[in-house]
């Protein structure tokens, strides 16, 4: 799978609990390309933040189902990733 590592990266997803993974764990939540893998996402980080990758965790992130005016309709599923990083650094995106 030929990816450039850029557009591995879509955004970083900020909320209250990203918030806290990020100060309290060290640990930042970036929306990914559904097609990419854990090191693929790590390789993304490293050289995009130019930070120590410690952990990558990925979650599916299932459709909803919405409600509009001919009937139901489902947003796509999304590919979501909690990245960890060494102790001693840290992501200036929050």
């Amino acid at each position: 799978m030929e990816m450039n590592l850029a557009e591995i990266i879509k955004r970083p997803l900020v909320s209250e609990k990203t918030t806290f993974l990020g100060t309290h764990r060290n640990a930042y939540t970036f929306e990914v390309d559904s097609r990419a893998d854990k090191q693929l996402v790590k390789q993304a980080v490293e050289q995009l933040y130019n930070v120590k990758v410690t952990d990558v965790r990925t979650i599916v992130v299932p459709g909803k189902s919405k409600r509009t005016r001919s009937g139901y309709k489902t947003l796509s599923s999304w590919k979501k990733a909690v990245v960890q990083v060494d102790p001693q650094q840290k992501i200036d995106i929050f």
